[in-house]
C-alpha cells in the first residue's frame, strides 16, 4: 500500500541524546539513504566511527561452505560465557540486506554477545543487489547448521543455539526460524529479534506517525525491500516475508524489542501478537524515546544500553532454563 512520509517525528518527544543525533542529521541536511544510492549508503556506513566495545575472551575469522559460495563468520567468545557446552546465537546484522559488514557490526556484536554470555556467530552474509532474494535467507539457514555441526569446536552446546539479529537481519532470524521448522531442521532455542524487518511498507499508523524518521524513511524501506525481493510483491514467499507465514505455531521462543518512534514498530508487534497467539512464548519490548537503529546506537544512546542490557538478561535466562 502507498503512504504519505509522516509529518510528525520531528515533533517526537526523542531521548535527549537521541535529540541530539536528530538534531546534528537535520542540521547537515543529509538525504536518505535511497536518495544517495546504494554505494555511498554503503560507505556513509562503514565510516561511522565507534568505540571498541567489551573485551571478549577471544575473537576468531572463520568461514564455511554455503550454498552459493563461502560465507565469512566472525566467531565471539565472551569472557561470561563458559568454556564448554556454552549457549550460543547465529545473528544476522543489519543494513536493509544492501549493506552492513563484520566491521561495521562489530561494536554491536561484542555488545549482544557480552550482554547474553553467549557465544555469538556474527555472520557476513551476501548483500543486494548483487546478490538478490534468496542468496541471503540461503546462507543464513546454512550458518544456522554449521553451527550446530560445528558446536563442539567452538566449546557451544548444540542444544542451546538459538538465531538473532538487528533490523534486516532481524529478518532474516526470523525466515531462519521458519525455515527451519518447515524443513524439520535444528532446533532452535529461541529467536532474538531487534527491530526485525519482517514485512514490506504496510499502512500502519506508525508507518504514517514516523515515516520521514532521520533513521529509516518509508522510501528507505520501499528501496531496500525492491533491491532484496523484487519490485513485485506478488512474488515474495514467507522466507523473503516472515509475515506473509500463514501459521506461526511451533517456532521458538522469541524477544522481540521495537522504538517507539520506528516506522516499522505496529508491524513488528503484529508479528509478536501472532506468535502469542499461535501458543510461541514471546517477550514483547517497547522502548520510547528512540527510533529504529537504536541498538547500533547503544554507545552514545543510554536507552540503546539499557535494551541490550535488558534483552540480554531475558536470553541468558531462557538459556540456563534449557539446561
Amino acid at each position: 500500500m502507498t503512504v504519505s512520509p509522516g509529518t510528525q517525528s520531528h515533533e517526537y518527544a526523542w531521548d535527549p541524546d537521541v535529540a541530539a543525533i536528530v538534531d546534528r542529521v537535520r542540521a547537515a541536511g543529509a538525504p536518505a539513504m535511497h536518495a544517495i544510492g546504494v554505494d555511498a549508503a554503503r560507505e556513509n556506513l562503514e565510516s561511522i566511527v565507534r568505540p571498541a566495545g567489551p573485551q571478549m575472551r577471544t575473537v576468531r575469522d572463520t568461514s564455511f561452505d554455503g550454498p552459493h559460495g563461502a560465507v565469512p563468520v566472525r566467531v565471539y567468545q565472551p569472557p561470561t560465557a563458559p568454556e564448554t557446552d556454552a549457549p550460543a546465537l547465529v545473528w544476522f546484522h543489519g543494513g536493509g540486506m544492501i549493506m552492513g559488514t563484520l566491521h561495521s557490526f562489530d561494536r554491536l556484536a561484542r555488545d549482544i554477545a557480552d550482554a547474553t554470555a553467549a557465544v555469538l556467530f556474527n555472520v557476513d552474509y551476501r548483500l543486494a543487489p548483487e546478490y538478490p532474494y534468496p542468496v541471503a535467507n540461503d546462507e543464513a539457514y546454512a550458518a544456522l547448521r554449521w553451527a550446530v555441526d560445528t558446536a563442539t569446536t567452538w566449546g557451544v552446546d548444540a542444544t542451546r543455539i538459538g538465531v538473532g539479529g538487528d533490523s534486516a537481519g532481524g529478518g532474516l532470524a526470523a525466515a531462519t526460524a521458519l525455515r527451519s521448522r518447515d524443513d524439520n531442521g535444528p532446533a532452535i532455542a529461541q529467536q532474538v529479534l531487534f527491530y526485525p524487518g519482517i514485512e514490506r511498507r504496510i499502512d500502519r499508523p506508525s508507518m504514517r506517525e514516523f515515516g520521514d524518521s532521520p533513521f529509516l524513511t518509508t522510501g528507505d524501506i520501499d528501496w531496500m525491500k525492491s533491491l532484496y525481493l523484487g519490485p513485485d510483491p506478488s512474488t515474495d514467499d514467507a522466507y523473503g516475508i516472515p509475515a506473509l507465514a500463514n501459521s506461526l505455531a511451533d517456532l521458538p521462543p522469541a524477544i522481540i524489542a521495537v522504538g517507539y518512534a520506528d516506522p516499522i514498530r505496529d508491524g513488528v508487534e503484529a508479528y509478536g501478537d501472532r506468535l502469542r497467539d499461535a501458543g510461541v512464548p514471546t517477550v514483547q519490548l517497547r522502548y520510547p524515546g528512540v527510533g529504529h537503529g537504536f541498538a547500533m546506537q547503544a554507545p552514545s544512546v543510554a536507552r540503546g544500553r539499557a535494551a541490550i542490557a535488558e534483552v540480554g538478561a531475558l536470553v541468558a535466562a531462557r538459556f540456563h532454563g534449557e539446561r
